[in-house]
């Protein structure tokens, strides 16, 4: 039987205490890669606003404009209006590029379809080449835009994964299927692409493209079409899922060895494929041999073997794992322990050890440097700063994720920290280099206090905060509002000197625009509306355009009312009004 016993990271700590010191610098070693995992911050998708929302009616001349053209007071409550956008900052190795043989780097294959990208999502995209020829990318936009855009990224950009699978050329007719419907079938449950050699084409090798683990599942699902066509002896054997490992062995060296030793073809299924069978396929007294072997080893590992659980803080489990599953097979080869880990969707932090009572010790040991070689660091930077860390088209980072190329760093709009997530001694150095940054630019920083009535503050904000950001982000600059509530009139704007200075006469000109705007009423029977709309709007639209782009306001059809309203600069709504009367 097996017994379970569960171990903390503080009770490890007395088990590594009897180790000599050789032996934990040994089972210290060892990095690995990881896929970066980008924290999102969106507004909630709303309604269309209504005319009265997205045009509130204006109020009259406010006497405290001239107290506006001088900054005074000092700072108040300040509340600061969320981004929706986000940076993600990414890099792409020379052997993982598409596109290696670069022409003029604005010309290139590559930048065209990155701009190309650009225009389909609506993502910035922004490209930079290391020393090491690899590709240095910033991505920035609202989340779904940057997810869409690192998807085509991956998929244009990178090169992906792709495996042949060769079976006898009279079975790839069992893999197509009656009118394809079994090959399409099998492109859709593994989420891959695959190339059959057309009947008149001697080969015999079937390509595989996508994913790692779609093509293990393609390939698996395959080589048990072609199992069943063959004419050599076919066993199926039952093996509980936890035991695989140990058939396998590391890096399925083990396997390979009894397939070569009995002539025999053994399919194990992958991890990702929740089946227990093992199939063997080839001569029967040779087949017979290799599911003996089998059988023995599961038998003997049934017996020898005791697990322990462990738990492991969910985000490490990726540290654990290893790019493309080394760590664990580096485990299983160094220790001879099985390291389970539970699914991504699951919430369980508790990791199981199987192997001998003897080997456990030193496979914790392991287990434990691998999730401690990476971490996750936060730096305190305001949000205001995140275009200056970043630079012009990344040139600013692209230093830093030269030297680290494995340090993943993530902003998120609207959040005044930045993530690095990486190798524990690289993303300490980064930490450091990204903090002097921090520290120059807040020194260098400047504050302006720039007095704005409180009731056109909605107005600069703008409907979800449109008309406040785009300042934001053209000044590049740091805008706080007083809270709602609060008697403060006072907009605080932080940056550097020449960008506070472009932000704070962007406001005080919509404030001067606001308090020079005026509205009418204009009495016009409603079944005279439609003709004066015009089809698409067109007459309508020449009055605005001619009046200096005023706002004309038609109530909704079949509310009976006769008033329509004109909005905008007094000279403007004058003229818009006579046009309407003499239409």
């Amino acid at each position: 039987m097996s017994s379970v016993a569960v171990l903390s990271q503080e009770s490890f700590a007395k088990h590594r205490s009897g180790l000599t010191q050789q032996q934990v610098k040994e089972h210290l070693i060892g990095l690995v890669c990881f896929t970066p995992v980008t924290a999102l911050n969106s507004e909630e998708e709303k309604d269309p606003p209504t005319y009265e929302e997205a045009f509130p009616a204006l109020p009259e001349k406010a006497p405290c404009l001239e107290a506006a053209q001088e900054p005074a007071g000092p700072w108040s409550k300040i509340r600061p209006i969320k981004a929706s956008v986000i940076t993600q900052v990414f890099h792409v190795p020379l052997e993982e590029r598409k596109y290696k043989d670069m022409d003029q780097f604005g010309e290139s294959k590559q930048a065209k379809i990155c701009l190309d990208i650009m225009q389909k999502t609506g993502a910035h995209l922004e490209l930079s080449l290391a020393k090491d020829q690899g590709l240095s990318i910033v991505v920035s936009g609202k989340p779904e835009a940057v997810t869409k855009a690192r998807k085509q990224i991956v998929a244009r950009l990178q090169t992906q994964a792709s495996a042949t699978v060769a079976i006898p050329k009279e079975h790839h007719r069992f893999v197509i299927g009656k009118k394809g419907e079994k090959l399409q079938d099998l492109k859709l449950k593994t989420a891959t692409k695959m190339q059959v050699p057309r009947p008149d084409d001697p080969s015999n090798q079937i390509k595989i493209s996508g994913t790692k683990e779609g093509i293990e599942k393609a390939r698996h699902e395959i080589l048990l079409i072609s199992a069943e066509q063959g004419k050599r002896a076919v066993e199926r054997l039952d093996v509980e899922k936890v035991y695989h490992p140990f058939i396998a062995g590391p890096y399925n060296k083990l396997v390979r060895e009894l397939m070569q030793d009995t002539g025999t073809r053994i399919n194990i299924p992958p991890p990702s494929v929740n089946k227990t069978e093992i199939v063997f396929t080839g001569e029967k007294e040779q087949l017979a041999q290799a599911v003996a072997r089998v059988k023995k080893i599961y038998e003997e590992k049934k017996k020898k073997t005791t697990t322990i659980a462990v738990e492991v803080k969910k985000s490490q489990h990726k540290y654990v794992i290893g790019p493309k599953g080394n760590s664990l097979q580096e485990i299983l080869e160094k220790t001879g322990v099985s390291v389970e880990i539970p699914p991504i969707d699951s919430s369980s932090e508790t990791l199981i050890l199987r192997g001998e009572p003897e080997k456990l010790g030193q496979a914790l040991t392991e287990v434990y440097a691998k999730a401690n070689s990476f971490t996750v660091s936060l730096v305190s930077a305001p949000s205001w700063l995140h275009g200056f860390i970043i630079g012009k088209k990344g040139q600013n980072l692209a230093k830093i994720t030269q030297q680290m190329p494995k340090v993943h760093i993530k902003f998120t709009g609207g959040e005044d920290n930045i993530t690095l997530e990486g190798p524990t001694e690289d993303v300490h150095v980064a930490q450091e280099q990204i903090e002097a940054m921090v520290k120059e630019l807040v020194e260098n920083s400047f504050s302006i206090s720039v007095p704005i009535c409180k009731q056109f503050h909605k107005n600069i904000i703008g409907k979800g905060g449109a008309n406040i950001k785009k300042i934001r982000k053209e000044s590049n600059t740091k805008i706080d509002l007083p809270a709602k509530n609060s008697n403060s009139e006072t907009i605080v704007i932080t940056g550097k000197r020449a960008n506070c200075e472009a932000a704070r006469h962007r406001i005080l000109a919509i404030q001067k625009e606001l308090a020079n705007s005026t509205e009418v009423e204009v009495s016009i029977p409603s079944k005279r509306h439609s003709s004066l709309i015009g089809a698409k709007g067109r007459f309508v639209r020449s009055i605005v355009e001619d009046c200096g782009g005023v706002h004309i306001h038609f109530p909704t059809k079949g509310s009976g009312s006769d008033t329509v309203t004109i909005r905008g600069p007094a000279q403007g709504v004058e003229k818009a009004k006579k046009q309407l009367l003499h239409l």
